[in-house]
């Protein structure tokens, strides 16, 4: 659940692609106050419609984000972006893994991915009951 407001928010303060062809776009101090309040209007509507332990949590995962590297923002959309394009079925999976996976050490992850990749989808469904997602995923926010 925590990397999906990360990447809710690496994609709130990434904005949309940039087309090779489009002249480069101004640096954050020289955009004009209304393209400032365009670009932070959705994520303000998101803070203030949260209660505060979601806060809490945009507030970390923002602070987390400013801490990566060039190479872990890019690993992270890339997640966001495969997240994305998972089916609800898929995206089940993810977070029960996910959440799972985040107490282990890293030579129990590999062991836990290597098995999953050995599973049939029956496997991998009794698994899932054995094994549920601790905190359900939040609604999707308002648009």
């Amino acid at each position: 659940m925590a990397t999906r407001y990360l990447l809710a928010l690496a994609l709130a303060l990434a904005g949309p692609p940039v087309l090779a062809q489009s002249p480069a776009l101004p640096a954050w101090e020289n955009l004009t106050a209304q393209q400032r309040e365009a670009l932070i209007a959705p994520v303000r509507d998101r803070w203030n419609d949260a209660p505060p332990p979601q806060r809490e949590r945009m507030l970390a995962h923002g602070q987390r984000w400013l801490s990566m590297t060039p190479e872990q923002r890019e690993l992270a959309q890339r997640g966001r972006h495969r997240f994305e394009n998972m089916t609800p079925e898929q995206r089940e999976q993810a977070r029960a893994l996910f959440g799972q996976m985040r107490t282990m050490r890293p030579e129990e992850r590999k062991a836990l991915r290597d098995q999953w990749a050995r599973m049939t989808p029956e496997q991998r469904q009794e698994w899932l009951k054995a094994n549920p997602v601790k905190d359900p995923p939040p609604p999707p926010p308002k648009r």
